[in-house]
């Protein structure tokens, strides 16, 4: 039962994280910093990188979200639980999201000229993936 609120839990958590703001950055520290979520940094991303946009709204948007979705018609007995390790691979997908922001936070923190900060909403939304993959593990436990 807790498996089963806990996933569904996240069928919310994904949207607000997906809002929330990941990252602080600003070109210097005197002029202010722009607050980026998953949602504006794609939108930003649709004008400039589409391969780049298309890539990253799969990572965090669809392989997420059909991870939690999968889970939760496998532990209501509407999916065979032998699709685990495909929405694990789903899992792992999101979780190169993940990485690729502490990439892009190393690299323009590295430049110098720009000032990055993390924000709650990194935390959370690697919080819903890790929360995810452990629900997951758990279920093939059972």
């Amino acid at each position: 039962m807790a498996l089963r609120l806990g996933n569904l839990a996240l069928l919310v958590l994904y949207p607000v994280a997906w809002f929330a703001p990941l990252l602080r950055a600003g070109l210097l520290p005197l002029f202010g910093l722009s607050e980026i979520s998953v949602i504006s940094g794609l939108q930003s991303l649709w004008d400039s990188d589409v391969i780049l946009a298309l890539l990253v709204t799969f990572l965090a948007v669809f392989a997420p979200y059909l991870k939690t979705i999968g889970l939760a018609l496998i532990h209501f007995g509407q999916m065979r639980r032998r699709m685990l390790p495909a929405l694990d691979i789903l899992g792992k997908l999101a979780m190169a999201d993940v990485f690729l922001i502490a990439l892009y936070v190393v690299a323009v923190k590295g430049i110098g000229l720009a000032t990055v900060q993390t924000a709650w909403g990194l935390y959370l939304f690697t919080a819903c993936v890790l929360a995810s993959m452990t629900i997951s593990h758990l279920t093939a436990r059972r």
